[in-house]
């Protein structure tokens, strides 16, 4: 007995989102090896610009596991990009605080996550970009803005946002 498989009814957004993501994800890892940092690594210092985080902070905003975070921030240290200090808010909370070349960091992989952003928006029609752009926005702050409770828990690649 030969069997088809159904017909779709909706486009298969699991994979276009995926997919898309996924190459965006290696087109900016690429990038930033330009200037020998991960994407992970800018977010961090991105986030620990903004204000005064603790290392618990900037692991959430990154979406960084807690193993994952105390690696980066080792990493970051050992390369003389960041430290980690005692809080002005909080002497028992110690911060992730940026160094002078860290904030140089910052700047270059701006332009670098920039760049990539959009050279990926460029490969579409212009009238699309804002459109795609707008669509996704509602989608990631309404619909799709947070994950549902499931007996099968979805394991997934954490994924910083740059």
């Amino acid at each position: 007995m030969t069997t088809s498989a159904p017909s779709r009814t909706a486009p298969d957004l699991s994979y276009l989102l995926t997919h898309t993501g996924y190459v965006l994800t290696t087109r900016m890892t690429a990038a930033f090896s330009e200037i020998g940092i991960t994407p992970r690594a800018y977010c961090v210092l991105f986030h620990a610009l903004e204000e005064e985080r603790t290392q618990i902070q900037l692991a959430e905003i990154s979406d960084l596991d807690k193993t994952t975070m105390v690696v980066t921030v080792d990493e970051l240290e050992k390369a003389g990009l960041a430290e980690r200090r005692p809080s002005s808010r909080d002497r028992r909370a110690r911060i992730i605080s940026v160094t002078e070349a860290g904030e140089r960091i910052v700047d270059e992989g701006t332009r670098i996550a920039d760049r990539v952003h959009r050279e990926a928006l460029e490969a579409l029609p212009e009238d699309e970009r804002d459109v795609l752009v707008r669509a996704l926005t509602r989608l990631a702050e309404g619909h799709l803005s947070a994950p549902v409770e499931s007996e099968r828990p979805i394991r997934r690649a954490r994924q910083s946002r740059v």
